[in-house]
């Protein structure tokens, strides 16, 4: 044990916690798209209900494709500080006003969340429409992980971990440590039900520019706090996933969430609400398929195949690639 928590305080010594590069952190990825599927309509649990732990499951495959497909990592997050000050009005909303702005890398250099957002909606309901459940579980799946992603301040921001401030670890400090530590205990998911969205290009960029206008609040209550915890209150050794890793102690945590005046709940349960209100919004655009038939149906073999490689590239890459934390 001795050996094992000297070795945590050698490799981590800015609390790169084993879990630092996952976009809202498995855990809370996994509850969101849990408690989205109690917004949708009758007509939509018959089918969702029955697949909720694929698609509490599979809500991270997003981040685990991020280990195999170099273009994976610009859909998770979106700059928006590369483009000028709030409400960054020299970007486009629209894709191709922005490619005619500028250049396709320079779009995905500084992300594309919420474009690719819009490209998974489609998606979901040509699915919808070809009334294929193999394809409606995974889109359904992996859009929530992507309208998740959009909710989170630092994914709009480039100083995405507080890398430019001194403050490495804050990314996963906001959305994994503060959800794990106490949504269970404290964060209420009781929300209401799934709304059609008119817009919903319009209705994703207002969370993403909610996101990047919350960035600097998320940076400085922690900076403020760190004055009032010496370093021996603000970290501490908890055992994880078998090994003692050095992470935000508890008591900084809860006076972090209480600084910040429950913006992680807030950002949550309007992740979940967005969710089932966009996979409401595909089965609408579909001409709302009777699902019973298709709740039915089971992945082929082929399918789950599929599944399992993707699961085996993850647990044997050695990195993600290209930026980690978003």
């Amino acid at each position: 044990m001795k050996y094992k928590i000297i070795r945590a305080f050698l490799l981590l010594p800015l609390v790169l916690m084993s879990y630092s590069s996952y976009c809202w952190g498995f855990w809370a990825h996994q509850k969101i798209n849990y408690y989205a599927v109690f917004l949708l309509p009758p007509e939509m649990m018959i089918l969702y209900k029955p697949n909720i732990a694929f698609l509490s499951e599979h809500a991270v495959d997003p981040d685990k494709r991020r280990y195999a497909v170099a273009d994976e990592a610009p859909r998770h997050f979106i700059d928006l500080d590369n483009y000028g000050k709030y409400p960054y009005q020299s970007l486009p909303h629209n894709w191709k006003d922005a490619l005619a702005k500028f250049t396709e890398d320079t779009l995905r250099a500084s992300g594309i969340v919420p474009w690719h957002v819009q490209i998974m909606l489609q998606r979901l309901t040509n699915a919808f429409k070809e009334q294929n459940f193999a394809r409606i579980m995974k889109n359904s799946a992996e859009l929530g992980h992507y309208i998740a992603d959009a909710h989170v301040p630092l994914h709009a921001s480039s100083n995405h971990n507080g890398q430019l401030t001194n403050q490495k670890g804050i990314h996963a400090f906001w959305e994994t440590r503060v959800p794990e530590l106490l949504a269970e205990k404290e964060f209420d998911f009781f929300i209401g039900k799934a709304h059609y969205i008119k817009d919903p290009g319009g209705f994703i960029w207002d969370r993403v520019l909610e996101s990047g206008l919350a960035a600097d609040s998320v940076l400085r209550f922690e900076r403020d706090l760190t004055k009032e915890f010496k370093d021996d209150r603000k970290y501490s050794f908890e055992q994880r996933n078998g090994i003692i890793i050095k992470q935000y102690s508890s008591a900084f945590t809860t006076a972090y969430n209480k600084k910040l005046d429950g913006m992680v709940e807030r950002r949550m349960r309007q992740s979940i609400y967005a969710i089932a209100s966009f996979w409401y919004t595909a089965w609408v655009n579909a001409g709302q398929p009777d699902l019973t038939v298709i709740a039915k149906q089971q992945f082929s073999e082929k399918e789950i195949k599929e599944f399992e490689d993707l699961n085996s590239t993850w647990n044997n890459a050695a990195k993600i690639i290209g930026r980690e934390e978003n």
